[in-house]
């Protein structure tokens, strides 16, 4: 028995049709040639799904039991916490959402790492048995060691099984890597699959840009993630819906500001945007003539609202005034995001 999976960066793979369980080899290669090219759809990415270039095969096992079992940055306790669960596989976001007392919690103090009570008690609480125990707690430990040496900020299997002969492994994995401290790790950078991600997404990564693109239609630009996510709040507390998260950082340069401001434009769902920024690091007159040669070069045909403030602020809203473009200067966020919410809809 073997078991064909699609290669993408998705969960729920299996009821969409992206794992097969087949008896041959030849099985194995008709599973293969019907899943690569293939869209496949999951409620992780969305009605347009993602099309699968790559499958992965694997031999099947006798599975007695599927479990769950994972490891996450808790930023609420400042520690490592591990969660399990006895009802491993497909509904797994089902139990968490209708039964979350089957999953068991356990938080590890980043000081004293894991301790050998620590995967006890988890593989006590997975139901595991004799030699089971010893095998699980083991399985838990190498993970953990696994997560921090690796630099994780996920690390999820599922399923973790039982086996007919009583071995503990996993059968799936997800994991997920802290981006800055990847220079530590060029082994995983040479993993990475560029075709998964958006193409919005890694040119700007090329450019050490944030940008995660979303649903709405007005750009932001900002520069610091508290201030974007600030910005975006409150264009929807005025109706509006951003259609991008972008924080340009504190040491950017007139051309990354020019390459943040065509990846909002290479959006065709955009309709306006929102420059906010506060000058401390950043320098209001970079943002500025940054903007002005972004809005040159792109023949800008959507509205600009421009919000201003910090170092050099007069000498940016000079560029911007006598840039000659149809840029809206606003003097605090609150007039900017209404500014730019109504253009869009008398645009609209």
């Amino acid at each position: 028995m073997w078991v064909v999976k699609a290669q993408i960066h998705a969960g729920g793979r299996g009821k969409g049709g992206g794992v097969k369980v087949v008896k041959s080899l030849n099985d194995v290669r008709a599973a293969a040639k019907d899943m690569i090219g293939m869209r496949l759809v999951t409620h992780q990415t969305g009605p347009s799904g993602k099309e699968v270039k790559r499958v992965y095969v694997e031999q099947g096992c006798d599975i007695a039991r599927e479990l769950y079992l994972s490891m996450v940055v808790d930023r609420a306790n400042g520690c490592i916490t591990v969660m399990a669960s006895t009802e491993g596989g497909v509904d797994i976001e089902e139990v968490a959402a209708k039964t979350p007392d089957l999953i068991i919690k356990v938080a590890i103090d980043p000081v004293t790492g894991m301790q050998p009570f620590h995967a006890r008690r988890i593989a006590f609480g997975l139901g595991l048995e004799g030699d089971q125990v010893r095998s699980g707690a083991k399985f838990v430990a190498a993970l953990y060691d696994a997560f921090m040496g690796l630099d994780c900020s996920l690390a999820e299997i599922n399923p973790l099984v039982v086996t007919g002969d009583g071995d503990v492994m996993a059968l799936d994995a997800k994991m997920n890597f802290d981006d800055n401290a990847l220079f530590r790790h060029p082994e995983l950078v040479e993993l990475r699959d560029e075709d998964e991600e958006d193409p919005a997404e890694l040119e700007a990564s090329k450019h050490d840009l944030n940008y995660i693109k979303l649903d709405g239609n007005i750009g932001c630009m900002v520069n610091g993630a508290g201030l974007a996510m600030a910005t975006m709040d409150i264009i929807k507390l005025y109706g509006g819906e951003p259609a991008n998260f972008l924080d340009v950082g504190g040491g950017a340069t007139r051309e990354r500001v020019t390459t943040a401001f065509k990846l909002i434009l290479s959006d065709p769902h955009v309709e306006g945007i929102l420059v906010n920024i506060f000058g401390g690091i950043m320098r209001c007159d970079v943002i500025a003539e940054g903007v002005v040669s972004a809005a040159r070069e792109v023949s800008l045909h959507v509205p600009l609202v421009v919000r201003l403030e910090g170092t050099n602020v007069d000498l940016g809203k000079k560029i911007l005034k006598e840039s000659g473009l149809a840029i809206v200067s606003a003097d605090n966020l609150d007039d900017a995001a209404k500014a730019i919410v109504k253009h869009v809809e008398e645009a609209g």
